[in-house]
């Protein structure tokens, strides 16, 4: 009996205790139908088969046979050879969806699985050999390696907006170098917190970095970029300064680790201060550094500081700059997300023509164009003018012209915030442009004389202006 009730699964042993009081005369049977969740009919049936078998009739037959649909053994063998030898490397999701595709063969994923597991050709996840993150040792002065990264947290809590820290730490020492608070990790901020650490302690020999899109590009061929550099890299060249881009998040476990500190410290700091803004937050951060290196930075092992200090002929306003390359048209015009940049004619930019022009533009939206290392001078043919061009207008229906105008101005930029392809600088830039230009509320009112035209409204409408 004993083995009996050890082969049982637990519901089972449920229903026996239930059954025993039953066939005990302790229960009866319409109570016991309630407790099991069956019919009365259902537990006359199970009180006969314990009566005649014991424990052991009431455990399922099933158990340990083939079930009733499962597919055949010839399907198991061809789908098996289909993946052993055309998708030996693929997973069982991807091996199903292409055994789907091109033999025609409906298998679930798990039963995939299973087969795929049992012929040796996919390794459970629990069976694989785990990878071993060896430790590696410092760098052995100041400056030789920085590891950077951005960490989006909630680090003023619910005072403000969730945004991310740029992290700047020292491989050999570390210390923390430079912090930030932005937005979100974009190139313009990075730009900004990179000139920031140069102007503090001048150019180190490497940054190191994860593989996000703003320090590597996947392809090379990619466009807007120059021999398969991002913006960051591009700039970071021009100071002779290497970027590494580490293959996993424990190759760069010094600054991984650092986030998770900033975490716990920083947070804690800011809410016991009441900061409740980035830009009280970035005010506070070089106290914040400068006590965390004390108590907690180490010495490097070589005393030399590896920084080198900035060269008099980098221009830092250019080189931490948006820069693509465009053709310029015969017509001395040059086309630059979505406008047209008419190059003035004179007897210096006539000979450029079908030259390469180096587009630099910055944050606040100011845009140079450069051939040959010269300023080119330029005007804006926007390519989404707000008002047709040579548009013929009545001066008495002036005024409804206007009305139309402005609706669709505001409709305009209402749809361009929305827009996707936007990016959250350029929106907030179109907002400030709106807030600049405080658009006025046009109204109109009639004059004495009510001479209504033939489109339904007074032809003598005056023109105001609300400001």
């Amino acid at each position: 009996m004993a083995q009996e009730l050890v082969t049982m699964s637990a519901k089972e042993l449920d229903r026996l205790e239930v059954i025993q009081r039953v066939v005990e005369h302790q229960l009866p049977q319409v109570k016991a139908a309630e407790l099991l969740g069956l019919t009365a009919r259902q537990v006359r049936r199970l009180c006969r088969a314990y009566e005649g078998s014991g424990p052991g009739g009431l455990a399922s037959r099933r158990r340990g046979r083939p079930s009733n649909r499962r597919l055949p053994e010839e399907l198991r063998s061809r789908v098996v050879a289909l993946v052993r030898d055309h998708h030996a490397d693929f997973g069982p999701m991807l091996a199903r969806e292409k055994l789907l595709e091109r033999h025609d063969l409906g298998i679930g994923r798990e039963t995939l699985r299973k087969w795929m597991s049992a012929a040796g050709i996919w390794l459970p996840r629990r069976e694989r050999v785990r990878r071993a993150h060896q430790p590696r040792h410092r760098r052995s002065c100041l400056g030789e390696l920085v590891q950077i990264d951005g960490c989006d947290h909630e680090w003023f809590e619910d005072r403000a907006p969730r945004c991310a820290l740029l992290v700047y730490v020292d491989d050999a020492t570390g210390n923390l170098m430079e912090l930030r608070f932005v937005e979100a990790e974009s190139v313009f901020d990075y730009f900004a917190v990179t000139r920031a650490y140069l102007a503090r302690h001048g150019r180190p020999a490497a940054f190191y970095s994860d593989k996000h899109s703003i320090f590597r590009v996947a392809r090379g061929d990619s466009a807007g970029r120059s021999n398969g550099e991002t913006q960051f890299g591009q700039a970071l060249a021009a100071l002779n300064i290497d970027i590494v881009c580490a293959n996993t998040p424990q190759a760069k476990g010094r600054v991984e680790r650092m986030n998770k500190t900033l975490q716990d410290r920083l947070v804690k700091e800011l809410r016991l201060r009441g900061i409740s803004s980035m830009a009280e937050g970035n005010a506070f951060l070089p106290t914040f550094m400068e006590d965390y290196n004390r108590r907690f930075g180490r010495s490097a092992r070589d005393p030399h500081d590896a920084h080198r200090p900035l060269r008099g002929d980098e221009d830092l306003d250019h080189i931490f700059a948006w820069q693509e390359d465009r053709r310029m048209s015969g017509n001395l015009t040059v086309h630059y997300k979505r406008r047209a940049y008419l190059v003035t004619p004179t007897p210096e930019t006539l000979p450029l023509a079908g030259k390469t022009v180096r587009v630099h533009e910055w944050e606040d939206g100011r845009v140079e164009l450069r051939c040959q290392g010269r300023l080119l001078p330029y005007s804006i043919f926007d390519k989404n003018p707000i008002v047709s061009q040579g548009a013929i207008v009545e001066n008495k229906r002036l005024g409804a012209v206007l009305a139309v105008i402005q609706a669709n101005q505001t409709q305009r930029d209402h749809a361009r915030l929305a827009s996707r392809t936007l990016s959250l600088r350029e929106k907030e830039r179109l907002r400030q442009a709106r807030a600049r230009a405080e658009v006025p509320i046009v109204e109109y009112s009639p004059k004495p004389r009510n001479r209504t035209s033939p489109l339904g409204f007074d032809k003598n409408y005056g023109l105001n202006i609300l400001l």
